[in-house]
């Protein structure tokens, strides 16, 4: 018979909401939306519940109880195995430090739908939304961490992540990218081309930040939103942090003020990326438009 792990008991109390605490939240919504007929009220009915409380739990509002998550996820039919999975996770959901696998993707990917502002600064690296899919690859490739048969799911969901950048309401973004990143010598002439050209398609979201400033370390992004508290992520090949302390966050804003001191401008930025194109084709005769 298989035993649910003891786990210090939950209270479904109002706290503040993480990111994770919200994709979770959603992710109750969607088991309950496809594994019953019972829309948010209705299942409150059929739990006993105050019809605000469902609500609460699956935006992530409010953190349910041990028994609260038991009642809701059997009423999905979840068996035993599936419930002590979820409660594991749902256990740090409220933290406001949290470390995720770096192929852990819902929680990322629901920080940028809901986000009103990203500011981020990228030091070896383009800005995953600004990508071009050749570049992506390349990265997912050159690094040879990830298996040879998920690159292609990988490079599809940072294409599919980019959504956000068409959408009529879209966040307001501002990207610093060092110039090291246009240094590197990623793929092929043509994919660095092809980037560059990306990325001058966007100087008015985007700062180069100058080869001489050295001071900055690791890659950073403040994500705002409209209801929510501000949160901090940082990514390696090892994992993806959140934080949303309020330390994490004015050190946060700290580092884009200084940034914002010491990167080129918007015709500056242009300017650098177009002497990178044009050294790119004199130095591999790569066919190209116009950019004057």
């Amino acid at each position: 018979m298989v035993q649910i792990q003891a786990i210090p008991s939950l209270s479904m109390t109002a706290i503040i909401s993480t990111p994770y605490s919200r994709d979770l939240g959603d992710e109750l919504r969607r088991l309950r939306e496809t594994c019953t007929h019972f829309h948010g009220r209705a299942m409150a009915v059929q739990l006993g519940w105050d019809p605000s409380k469902v609500s609460d739990i699956e935006l992530g509002k409010v953190r349910a109880s041990e028994i609260d998550l038991v009642q809701y996820l059997t009423t999905c039919g979840k068996d035993i195995d599936f419930i002590d999975a979820f409660r594991g996770r749902y256990y740090n959901a409220f933290d406001l430090f949290f470390a995720q696998l770096p192929d852990d993707l819902r929680t990322l990917a629901m920080a940028e739908a809901m986000a009103t502002k990203i500011i981020s600064l990228d030091i070896m690296t383009v800005p995953g939304l600004v990508q071009v899919e050749d570049y992506a690859r390349e990265l997912f490739v050159d690094s040879h961490i990830e298996a040879p048969e998920d690159i292609e799911k990988f490079v599809r969901a940072r294409m599919e992540r980019q959504a956000i950048m068409r959408r009529p309401s879209r966040p307001e973004c501002l990207f610093y990218v060092h110039e090291l990143a246009l240094r590197m010598q990623l793929g092929s002439a043509a994919v660095r081309e092809d980037q560059y050209l990306r990325l001058l398609f966007n100087t008015h979201i985007l700062r180069i930040v100058p080869a001489h400033i050295t001071a900055f370390r690791s890659p950073c992004v403040l994500y705002e939103f409209e209801k929510a508290l501000p949160v901090v992520y940082c990514e390696t090949d090892m994992a993806k942090v959140f934080a949303q302390d309020k330390t994490a966050v004015a050190r946060a804003r700290r580092l884009f003020q200084r940034l914002d001191a010491v990167a080129l401008d918007e015709e500056q930025s242009r300017s650098k990326l177009m002497e990178y194109v044009s050294g790119l084709r004199e130095d591999s005769d790569v066919p190209g438009t116009d950019l004057a």
